[in-house]
């Protein structure tokens, strides 16, 4: 036993050494291997890095080159572009000089021309002059008259021939003086209308108010619609809340409860607060709001036309007529409208401007009552002249603007005059867009309908047409004869306010090109 543990002893001294030699020579010449190959490696890396640096500066080298040939090819094409403006600059001015040369050379000709004319003229002038004595001295010898004897005798002949001539011209005059008065007339009507200056806004039966948002909707209908019954209860409209965008319309008949339910609406949105109890309380504001407004309305409208002394209960009325429209023309605006033209009317014929102004502006009164009592506005605007103690040109003036009675005074005819050119002028009143369309199609058809007719276009709403005739068909004698024939088919055809007018076009065009 102790024999094998003393070889396995030795065996182990002897084997560790030489293991240790062995292990040392490998790794030495692992070691030296993996130098020599590094060594390598880098001067392969190095011969590469020199072989990409020398192309990249050949590669350099090639791009200066041909930066350098495209920067003298772009400054010969410029230079080349400069040399061919510079050429073609002084090619004008030659030109221009050669032009002006020609120019000086034909005016100096004429001055030449015009110098020997000159001449001429005055050689012309003496021997004139010369005849002028000579035919003088000979008229004075047959006649045996000097030239003051003639100048008195032919004095005389003009003098009477004058006094001819004056007594024809009184005559004429005198015959002209009623066609004068007619036209005189037509003037003071119009002028009336143009000094008469406005402003009308097209009333509808809706109201739309903008929401901040589109939760407001479900904020303003409530739970389970008890908001929005509220609104619609307290003020007598319907609220439209449909698909529009942050938008809610406000749908009623009554324009002073639409105005209420909008400004109460307005309220609660930026209050915040919608619940119905708070509904009622602005509502209720509202109301107040707009009764101060309708009185603010008549007053501002009194001041501008200029009328004192009406009683209160008038002056409220005349500020519903603010919220009361007749075909989109708004009463209030209409009323101020016709009471200006009507003073203005009065005045070119020496009346009491003032008394025709309250005439005017109180004609339509019975307009603001007539949605609540019986009657048509004619008949309740009187009586409440009547009670509120007007005079009774106004009186009548009122009951006979629509000619339900005889008018009593020339007021009165002008307020009628002045209602009358109110409503009809263009853009006053509206109508439906279908009429509308239909209305300037048939005028369009009834003038395409003659012969020699190219084009027509109906113009100002209507009330205009312009028709384009062949100039080979018609001529200037038969164009008077065709403007009356269309006025004619117009007026056996067509129903339409006011008149229209026809105005017949002929055009003739010659066109040539200067080359």
């Amino acid at each position: 036993m102790l024999p094998a543990i003393i070889a396995v002893l030795v065996t182990l001294v002897i084997a560790v050494p030489v293991t240790f030699y062995v292990t040392s020579n490998y790794e030495k010449k692992q070691t030296q291997a993996t130098i020599g190959n590094a060594e390598e490696k880098a001067r392969a890396i190095i011969d590469e890095a020199l072989l990409s640096a020398e192309a990249q500066k050949r590669e350099a080298l090639l791009e200066v080159k041909e930066e350098s040939i495209r920067s003298r090819n772009e400054l010969e094409k410029e230079i080349r572009d400069r040399r061919n403006e510079v050429q073609r600059n002084e090619r004008r001015i030659q030109q221009k000089e050669e032009a002006i040369d020609r120019k000086t050379d034909a005016l100096e000709r004429k001055e030449q021309s015009l110098t020997a004319k000159e001449e001429t003229l005055r050689r012309q002038k003496e021997e004139i002059s010369k005849l002028s004595e000579q035919r003088v001295q000979e008229l004075e010898r047959i006649s045996g008259l000097t030239s003051e004897q003639a100048k008195e005798y032919l004095l005389k002949i003009v003098e009477d021939d004058v006094k001819h001539d004056s007594a024809i011209m009184i005559k004429e005059a005198e015959a002209t003086a009623k066609e004068e008065a007619e036209k005189r007339a037509r003037e003071i009507v119009v002028g009336a209308i143009q000094r008469c200056a406005a402003d009308h806004v097209a009333e509808a039966t809706i109201s739309v108010v903008q929401l901040p948002s589109d939760e407001m909707k479900g904020r303003i209908i409530g739970r389970e619609g008890r908001n929005i019954r509220t609104l619609e209860t307290m003020t007598g409209v319907d609220l439209i809340i449909d698909d529009t965008p942050e938008a809610v319309v406000i749908s009623g008949f009554d324009p002073i409860r639409r105005e209420i339910a909008r400004i109460a609406l307005e309220r609660l949105i930026v209050d915040g607060r919608i619940h119905p109890a708070r509904i009622e309380e602005m509502v209720e504001k509202a109301k107040r709001e707009v009764d101060t407004k309708i009185k603010e309305e008549g007053e501002a409208a009194t001041l501008e036309v200029g009328v004192h002394g009406i009683h209160p209960e008038l002056v409220k009325l005349l500020g519903k007529l603010r919220y009361r429209t007749s075909y989109g023309q708004n009463a209030l605006k209409h009323s101020i409208e016709v009471a200006q033209l009507s003073g203005l009317i009065a005045s070119e014929f020496g009346l009491d401007v003032r008394l025709a102004k309250r005439a005017g502006l109180l004609h339509d009164i019975g307009k603001a009552v007539d949605h609540e009592m019986e009657g048509s506005h004619v008949q309740l605007g009187a009586d409440l002249c009547r009670k509120y103690k007007e005079s009774q040109t106004v009186i009548n003036t009122v009951e006979s603007h629509h000619g339900d009675v005889e008018a009593t005074s020339l007021i009165a005819c002008i307020v009628q005059a002045a209602d009358t050119i109110s409503a009809a002028r263009p853009g006053a009143r509206r109508e439906t867009l279908e009429t509308y369309t239909t209305r300037l199609k048939q005028l369009e058809e009834i003038t395409n309908s003659f012969k020699g007719v190219s084009n027509s276009y109906a113009i100002q709403a209507g009330r205009e047409v312009r028709v384009m005739v062949v100039p080979e068909q018609i001529n200037d004698t038969e164009m008077v004869l065709l403007a009356r024939e269309i006025s004619k088919k117009i007026e056996n055809e067509m129903e339409y306010p006011g008149q229209i007018k026809v105005n017949v076009i002929r055009e003739s065009r010659v066109t040539d090109y200067a080359k």
